[in-house]
């Protein structure tokens, strides 16, 4: 009986060793999840003789280059107030680069040489938006631009000299073009043309020509061109017209008539290709099923995969720029706990160089996998999403926070996310779903989300808690709801119609009144309302449908404790109704955090705010993720 007691004893203590041994976890400081890259948006010049990126200093991004002829690195901005936005290059290596001047909503527009490091102040837009759309082998010193300078509402192109800072007019928009786009040497051929709901391509075969109407469909028929092919006669596009998935196809320019698919999937949306300038052809397409799939339509490119994929193991690579002469390419590489890695690869040499980690803190070793996962809806569709379990924990009885998306039409995908995985380190089953209307399902599945914003689109997510639970897998009484602009009106929406399944609920830019979130819409986005309407509800005919789901509507039914982050130059947000919400829950005893950060848009640029913002969100989950009585 002794020897037995004894064993016994002895079994429990090795057990209980094991499980301490499972279960001791490193806490990752907050700080290593959400610095600011050391080295990122890499970028090669044309002439393959310099690489570029972003490094910041004094906690703002800055612009370095590095010469491949000594290897010098050299800064080549100090901007210790805003930080560049985002550059480019052009022909003649110069940079155009831009900075959004928060505190008096003001884009400004830079030129930097290279050769000398001088830059000067091209163009100031007080309230308005720039976008570069091509830059030009044959006139290196000019670029094409859209902007909406002379009409909030409409983007007109013009061309922009990069040495003179001239401006020149090129198209003026009539007023229902919605996007532009320009052949390889910048003439612009190809537009679209919207009343909100139908949309038309026009097509011209020169800047002589006059634009004629090629393809007539509406905002559920997709036909988004790409590029023209090599003959010039015709043009790649992704198009789900008579068909459910989106495929990559050629179309005639004289008569829009698709004459040719060059490659579809019955799984699942072609998302993106990879193009060829040089050679003027599609190298690559690319779609989402569990995880992201390519296939290759150029030998040469499917070779340099193959190889990097041997010697850049276990990641999703992707070709993020090239030189004019296809030499020189600039490769990423990440997967689900690697926050990705940026490589040179020297063609002629293959030749492979580690240029930098996005965030060389982050040992993969100490994350935890992210698995697909798809569930029944209660109404029978099949809903997809990810499942991130904590590392050394059984998938059974886990505390969760459930993560929908924040993008209404947007997705989750398998890659790095700093907050899941800041999430699963603390010990918390984060839950991904990509509810009905979400990308790359096909046009039946996203079509199925329309005016169901707060309906089926939050139903899916309720059922996939719900399987969570009866899966044994969350604690039913340990689960929160976390999310930003969409994502943060479906926290809202879960603790004021479903408060019996979440302990409390974080938002950050939360969209809080569909009434005001179409009416305050900017002014670039008025083109897109009819269609809003169509897919979320139109404020007049679907009042009474908006005004039930609103969480500004319904702070009665809030009783869970809220964490609620905001941006004050949010371009999207009220926020004196967003104030006023916070009162109202307060009056009503709801233990609800307010933090309203000046100088800041939707994402927080600032590092020190976002330090702050996840260290409280780590303490606001440890408080109140407590088991109910």
């Amino acid at each position: 009986m002794l020897g037995r007691l004894r064993s016994f004893l002895f079994v429990t203590v090795l057990l209980f060793a094991c499980a301490c041994k499972q279960n001791n976890v490193r806490q990752i400081p907050v700080s290593d999840f959400f610095k600011t890259p050391e080295k990122s948006f890499f970028k090669i010049s044309p002439d393959g003789k310099y690489i570029s990126y972003l490094k910041p200093y004094k906690d703002k991004q800055n612009i370095y280059i590095r010469s491949f002829a000594d290897g010098t690195e050299q800064m080549a901005t100090t901007f210790t107030d805003y930080s560049v936005r985002d550059y480019t290059w052009t022909y003649n290596n110069q940079i155009v680069f831009t900075q959004d001047i928060i505190a008096v909503d003001e884009f400004r527009i830079y030129t930097l040489d290279v050769a000398t490091l001088k830059f000067k102040n091209l163009l100031n837009l007080d309230k308005a938006r720039i976008r570069i759309l091509n830059r030009n082998r044959q006139q290196p010193d000019v670029i094409t631009v859209a902007m909406n300078k002379r009409d909030p509402v409409n983007f007109d192109v013009y061309r922009l000299n990069v040495k003179t800072g001239e401006l020149k007019p090129y198209l003026l928009n009539p007023g229902n073009i919605t996007k532009w786009y320009p052949d390889p040497n910048g003439n612009i051929r190809l537009v679209k043309v919207s009343d909100g709901v139908n949309e038309s391509i026009l097509y011209r075969a020169n800047d002589n020509a006059s634009f004629k109407s090629i393809i007539k469909s509406n905002f559920n028929d997709k036909v988004e061109p790409i590029a023209f092919t090599g003959d010039g006669d015709n043009f790649y596009a992704l198009s789900n017209v008579n068909r459910d998935k989106t495929a990559l196809v050629a179309i005639n320019a004289q008569t829009g008539k698709e004459n040719k698919v060059i490659y579809a999937s019955d799984k699942a949306d072609i998302l993106d290709v990879g193009y060829s300038k040089i050679k003027r052809r599609i190298e690559l397409v690319s779609w989402e099923e569990a995880k992201s799939q390519k296939y290759f339509l150029d030998k040469g490119i499917e070779k340099i995969y193959t190889d990097l994929s041997n010697k850049i193991k276990g990641n999703q690579l992707d070709i993020v720029d090239r030189d004019s002469a296809e030499n020189k390419f600039i490769i990423s590489g990440s997967n689900d706990k690697n926050p990705g890695s940026y490589f040179l690869y020297e063609r002629n040499l293959n030749k492979l160089t580690k240029l930098a980690d996005i965030n060389p803190e982050i040992n993969s070793a100490e994350l935890s996998d992210m698995q697909p996962v798809s569930f029944k809806a209660s109404d029978g569709l099949m809903i997809n999403g990810y499942l991130t379990i904590p590392k050394g924990r059984e998938r059974k009885n886990l505390p969760v926070v459930v993560m929908p998306h924040d993008g209404i039409w947007g997705r989750n995908s398998w890659d790095y996310n700093a907050e899941v995985q800041f999430l699963a380190n603390r010990g918390y089953a984060v839950f991904q779903v990509n509810f009905r209307g979400s990308a790359g399902y096909g046009k039946a599945f996203r079509t199925a989300g329309f005016k169901q914003v707060g309906g089926k689109i939050q139903q899916d997510i309720t059922d996939g808690v719900k399987w969570l639970i009866a899966n044994k897998i969350a604690n039913p009484k340990k689960i929160a709801i976390f999310g930003g602009s969409f994502g943060g009106f479906s926290a809202l929406y879960g603790v004021s119609f479903h408060p019996e399944l979440y302990n409390c609920a974080i938002v950050k830019y939360g969209l809080i009144n569909f009434f005001t979130y179409l009416k305050d819409a900017p002014p670039f986005f008025k083109p897109f309302l009819k269609m809003t309407y169509e897919m979320v509800g139109n404020p007049e005919t679907d009042a009474e449908q908006l005004r039930a789901i609103s969480p500004v509507f319904h702070t009665d039914k809030i009783k869970s404790p809220l964490l609620i982050f905001q941006g004050a130059k949010d371009p999207r947000a009220n926020i004196s109704e967003l104030n006023q919400f916070v009162r109202e829950l307060k009056k009503r005893n709801v233990p609800v955090t307010y933090r309203l950060k000046e100088n800041e848009r939707t994402y927080f640029k600032s590092e020190h705010n976002r330090m702050e913002m996840y260290a409280e969100i780590e303490t606001f989950l440890n408080t109140n993720m407590q088991v109910k009585p």
